[in-house]
């Protein structure tokens, strides 16, 4: 018996160490990296923090009834679509360079592309949002865009390391058409393990300011979340980014829980033009980290926001609410309070010059 015990923890201590070692959980800060982010202001008690206390769960709720509903409890029947949903396959390559478009490619992934400057947001174009295959597979429709539908790019940017923004096979896949990649500080050591060049990252923490080409720059910004894709949370940081073009003030939201970072963003770098929000899979035991739809309203506003973009939805299941509801609810909440919520099919072509552009509902069919 106690062989057999023996035995057994052995494997599955070797099994734990082959998959954590799988390249598809990325590096570990070391060296250079490591002494930088040991520097910052923002690493306490040996990890990144948040502005302000950021619990794991809201009070009132237990991790262990939590993560039982989510594995075991009962579902909603339309926590996943029960067809495939509207899409439209834009031939992202055939764009006109001089357009100013956004085109959501599902989840919180959308290619971007103003005066003359190309860039790709948070792209997760495998079939899953996880480390293995067949685990937290995409919706019908959600799929259809590929990594090989990625035309060459000015700029990859990434908001955090987590699987759902960071996708193994998808970065790996367009790195020889990337030029170069924007990153939080600490996520290059994920990149530099899958073949990514160290002169090709530009990798800050909040506060920085980088220039861009065209006369742009990009501000990394806070966002209200966490990190990580190892067993160590919150060695890598998390931002939101302010994009400043010579037209247009645009806000790459990330992942983030409502708090007064985005009324402190509004107020030093708005009114934004555009300002491109986390609504979906969420859930009142995850409010610190991840907005509510009256959250994103509320964050809109803070920000002098007049068109708002709401992404972090109807691609995979990673709460407990319908798959629709994220955008019924933004949409009533954006009538309610007289606010410009823009919200296309995934593929469906954003014209950032046409301020009236209309949308249809279509998740509701």
């Amino acid at each position: 018996m106690i062989c057999w015990i023996i035995t057994s923890v052995v494997v599955l201590t070797v099994t734990f160490f082959i998959v954590i070692n799988m390249r598809a959980f990325g590096g570990v800060p070391k060296g250079k990296r490591l002494k930088r982010i040991r520097q910052s202001k923002l690493y306490k008690n040996n990890q990144f923090q948040n502005t302000s206390h950021t619990p794991s769960i809201t009070e009132g709720y237990k991790i262990s009834k939590v993560t039982y509903d989510f594995f075991l409890g009962k579902k909603d029947p339309l926590l996943k679509p029960l067809k495939a949903i509207p899409s439209l396959h834009t031939d992202l390559k055939s764009i006109d360079k001089n357009q100013d478009v956004l085109i959501w490619l599902g989840h919180s992934s959308y290619y971007l592309q103003t005066d003359g400057v190309s860039f790709l947001i948070d792209p997760v174009l495998s079939l899953y949002g996880s480390p293995f295959k067949y685990f937290n597979k995409a919706f019908k429709g959600s799929d259809i865009f590929k990594p090989e539908d990625i035309p060459d790019l000015d700029y990859l940017v990434i908001t955090h390391d987590h699987f759902d923004h960071l996708d193994y096979p998808t970065v790996t896949s367009i790195k020889d058409r990337t030029g170069m990649t924007i990153i939080p500080l600490g996520v290059g050591a994920h990149l530099e393990r899958w073949g990514y060049a160290e002169n090709k990252l530009i990798e800050e923490e909040w506060g920085t300011e980088v220039s861009l080409r065209n006369d742009m720059k990009i501000i990394f910004t806070p966002a209200r979340h966490f990190s990580g894709r190892r067993i160590k949370q919150n060695d890598t940081l998390w931002c939101s980014y302010v994009l400043v073009t010579s037209t247009k003030k645009i806000f790459l939201g990330g992942d983030s829980g409502y708090d007064s970072h985005f009324k402190t963003i509004g107020e030093q770098y708005g009114p934004f033009d555009y300002a491109i929000l986390e609504n979906g899979q969420y859930g009142e035991a995850w409010r610190y980290i991840h907005t509510l739809p009256e959250d994103v309203i509320q964050a809109g506003m803070d920000l002098r926001a007049e068109h708002i973009i709401p992404v972090h939805a109807a691609k995979f299941a990673l709460a407990l609410h319908p798959w629709n509801e994220p955008l019924q609810k933004i949409s009533a909440l954006g009538k309610e309070n007289k606010l410009n919520i823009l919200t296309p099919m995934i593929g469906e072509v954003v014209d950032l010059n046409h301020s009236e552009q209309q949308f249809t509902t279509w998740w509701e069919n």
